[in-house]
């Protein structure tokens, strides 16, 4: 990158850091938590009772509100976002694009008078109506059938949005069809709730439980990078692609470990501080911010709410980041590689079962009952993950996951899941009717009546595991840093879904036919261990070992986005979504055909930006040393000397500089490749694009190590780390 541009990016940080003076006082987190929500607290203050009650148990049971009492839920939530300065409202909804949409209009209405009155009713509320036809549909939607429909989330509260001087009510909502059809990531996730609560119920009722409801709960990491942005508004690949294209690997990298949880550099903390502060004001719990194991990388994690309020939530800390790091001179960064050669980002999804009376349903409990039903939901976990390993690897995939996946940094692309030492004896304990564990924390008994009490953390972490049991949740590792968790979390529903109501419905049948419940499960769970014990694997996922132990054991490994997507599209995974009413065949299809647009469309815009860059930027700083070079050996030989080294310099500069025009045209002939088949297409780019993308960079990265730092004319990963 050139000096005058470095000078000033260091001038402006220096700027900053002097003139930058955190606030001190003000209202404490604790009294700003919610205030930009239409929560509980503020429901029963401003709702009548009866209409409060009524949304409560619309919220708890899923009952429908009548037209009266949305009325008077609008009213009251319109006034109180008048209070707070609200003059628009809007149904903010998560349509097949994998962002968020909104379209705001005014609660003002002219009056005959000649002035206006603010109003808002329950119909306005509860549904909207915003064009249909440019987003994504799979095909479930043509440009001419445009009628869609917005429809109030309830479960989800309404919170104002502070941005650019306006104030305005966020209204969550799903986002469905003319004919009824999910055109949205939020409405499947909605009915897989509604299906696993279904089922879970009735082990619930077996154990003597009282509860109505069972939730899955979750609660995503968010790994990120921040760089300055002088430095990210210099790179047309980091702009348009969100990854960097070129870029020599520095002479530090990750190395020294030095960044992992270190400290935080005062502008990132000034930035996280901003950042927190807005999320807390519009109810998103976060409770964690730290360094991660790459430079400049960062993570934010929220605590466990409620699947679909997490996804909210997840959507608006990712939109937060980006939208606060410019205050800060900084560009937020969520793609999944953005700079190679070091770690990538990930989202991991923490994902858990509650019923409503507040028990975890993956928590061992401290009693040999409890424990009981723990194992019951934690087999049907495994017998899900096992069973359904191929949907679950499909909904993660994405060109930019697969720069992620299987690169020793992150969980491997073969799914399977890690249980840690003790869990896993006690699993091999139950395949054998009986014994004791061996382990460290105490005997324990895992007699067929009597199963064994299990300490709340049962095993230790294991970052290469895709699926790792964390003591009392699942923590799904694979899920790329700037997907929404819907898809993931929706799967991961409806695979455990299937797993419950199979045991249920055999405990019913074994307890009606006389049996006792823990006979009944004494007998069933080492068949589920026995047919489900492949996919528990504790050890090094990252190494070749486990590749070769994986096809031994028949786990799928599927390495990149073409092979993966496929899994979406069985016959076996339609019949699944289909049998619960989550998702109808055409729906599964269209997500399918959306997401192998999707990357098409990723790998084709960074082939032709790659392409763009080579000739406009790496080219002509080639061109442009090799020049300076043949100069200086000319102008040695003229003056009678003879530069040895200078020569060679010549020729591998000149070698260099024809490759890389040899390999840019070769990569613009793959760019032209056309088809009718999607599907066709997207083999093409993986198997002629990718390549040709990466002997590309791999000329342009050796240019970039020997050309003068004054001719190159990008930003620099040196730069672009380590400069905060």
């Amino acid at each position: 990158m050139g000096s005058a541009v470095l000078g000033e990016a260091i001038s402006a940080i220096r700027d900053w850091s002097i003139g930058k003076e955190q606030t001190v006082g003000g209202p404490s987190a604790t009294d700003s938590f919610g205030s930009l929500v239409f929560n509980d607290g503020v429901q029963e203050k401003r709702l009548p009772k009866a209409v409060y009650h009524a949304l409560r148990r619309t919220i708890s049971h899923g009952e429908a509100l009548d037209q009266s009492m949305a009325d008077a839920i609008a009213a009251a939530v319109k006034d109180w976002a008048v209070e707070h300065g609200a003059t628009h409202y809007t149904h903010w909804f998560q349509p097949l694009t994998g962002i968020t949409a909104e379209k705001h209009d005014s609660f003002l209405n002219p009056t005959t008078n000649g002035k206006a009155v603010a109003e808002f009713s329950g119909k306005e509320l509860i549904k909207g109506e915003p064009d249909a036809s440019s987003f994504p549909s799979g095909g479930m939607r043509s440009t001419f059938e445009a009628r869609g429909y917005t429809a109030w989330d309830p479960t989800s509260p309404p919170w104002l949005l502070r941005s650019g001087g306006a104030v305005t009510l966020v209204i969550p909502t799903a986002f469905v069809s003319w004919t009824g059809e999910a055109l949205d990531k939020k409405t499947p996730l909605l009915r897989s709730m509604e299906a696993l609560s279904k089922q879970a119920l009735r082990i619930l009722k077996l154990f003597g439980s009282k509860a109505e409801r069972v939730i899955t709960t979750c609660g995503p990491e968010q790994e990120y990078f921040l760089i300055d942005r002088y430095f990210y508004l210099s790179r047309p690949d980091l702009i348009n692609a969100g990854r960097t294209l070129f870029g020599a690997k520095p002479p530090k990298g990750q190395e020294l470990e030095d960044q992992y949880f270190g400290a935080i550099p005062d502008r990132v903390l000034a930035f996280m501080n901003e950042v927190e502060s807005e999320l807390y004001k519009v109810g998103v719990p976060v409770k964690t911010r730290h360094n991660e194991v790459a430079p400049s990388q960062y993570e934010i994690a929220p605590i466990f709410e409620n699947a679909n309020v997490a996804t909210d939530h997840q959507m608006m800390v990712m939109e937060t980041l980006k939208r606060v790091a410019p205050k800060f001179g900084m560009a937020c960064l969520l793609h999944e590689k953005p700079f190679a050669g070091v770690n990538g980002s990930g989202k991991h999804l923490n994902w858990s079962m509650s019923d409503d009376e507040g028990n975890n349903l993956l928590s061992p409990g401290a009693n040999a009952h409890d424990n009981i039903q723990f194992l019951v939901f934690c087999c049907a976990v495994i017998q899900a993950v096992n069973r359904w390993q191929g949907l679950l690897r499909a909904t993660i995939a994405s060109a930019g996951n697969d720069h992620r996946l299987g690169a020793n940094e992150a969980p491997p692309a073969i799914i399977s899941i890690f249980l840690g030492d003790m869990l896993t004896e006690i699993m091999e304990q139950i395949e054998k009717g009986g014994a004791k564990s061996t382990k460290s924390g105490g005997v324990l008994d895992t007699g067929v009546l009597a199963l064994p009490k299990l300490p709340r953390d049962a095993g230790d972490r294991n970052r290469t595991s895709p699926f790792a049991f964390t003591g009392n949740k699942f923590e799904f590792r694979a899920v790329s840093s700037g997907q929404s968790i819907s898809y993931p979390n929706t799967a991961l529903n409806i695979a455990v879904t299937e797993s419950i109501d199979e045991i249920a419905t055999l405990l019913e049948k074994a307890v009606a036919g006389g049996k006792k419940l823990e006979a009944a499960v004494a007998d069933l769970l080492p068949k589920i261990v026995k047919q489900n014990k492949r996919i528990i694997f504790n050890g090094n996922g990252y190494s070749k070992e486990w590749e070769k132990e994986a096809a031994k054991r028949g786990l799928l490994n599927l390495k990149n986005t073409v092979d993966a997507l496929p899994q979406m599209v069985t016959k076996e995974t339609i019949a699944l979504f289909e049998k619960y009413k989550v998702l109808n065949q055409r729906e599964v299809h269209a997500r399918f055909e959306i997401m192998v647009e999707t990357y098409n469309k990723t790998v084709n815009v960074e082939g032709n930006l790659m392409v763009l860059m080579a000739n406009r930027y790496v080219l002509p700083a080639a061109l442009e040393y090799q020049k300076q070079v043949a100069h200086s050996v000319a102008a040695v030989k003229a003056a009678g000397g003879k530069s040895v080294e200078g020569k060679k310099l010549l020729d591998k500069v000149v070698k260099l500089t024809d490759d890389f025009k040899r390999r840019t045209d070769k990569l613009q002939a793959a760019l032209e490749h056309e088809s009718n088949s999607a599907e066709k297409h997207a083999k093409h780019f993986r198997d002629a694009v990718i390549p040709a993308m990466t002997a590309v960079r791999e000329t342009a990265d050796t240019l970039e190590s020997i050309i003068p730092h004054e001719v190159w004319p990008l930003a620099t990963y040196r730069e672009m780390l380590f400069i905060k």
